[in-house]
């Protein structure tokens, strides 16, 4: 059960999708119940959804939400473990530049130098 409430005035059904507006392309947007609330996205519960209309000239899209598959999909899953893999891999150390010039001075990186000690 939502947390979040509907946006209409003096609904306090639960919020079960998300409206958004698109102004440059004229299109109102109602989706599944976005995961956060946004300042800019009304929250509507099941009846104000499907009673939503547009203004005259405007086109309503109407996104298919699944209403079995609450929380994160196995792809996101999947994702946010790649992503924790890759943040906590060691940085990789670039392959030492060896000096063209003079070989036995050491190896260069950018405009520095490393010499060796024989």
């Amino acid at each position: 059960m939502s947390l979040r409430r509907c946006s209409r005035t003096a609904c306090g059904r639960s919020a079960m999708n998300t409206l958004t507006y698109v102004y440059a392309d004229q299109t109102a947007v109602l989706g599944p119940l976005a995961t956060y609330a946004e300042p800019h996205a009304y929250d509507l519960c099941d009846i104000h959804s499907e009673r939503l209309s547009a203004p005259r000239g405007w086109e309503v899209l109407r996104l298919a939400s699944d209403k079995s598959s609450r929380g994160p999909s196995s792809d996101d899953l999947l994702a946010l473990a790649d992503a924790v893999r890759e943040a906590g891999r060691p940085p990789e150390r670039p392959a030492p530049i060896h000096s063209a010039d003079d070989p036995q001075r050491g190896e260069k990186r950018g405009h520095l130098r490393v010499l060796t000690s024989d």
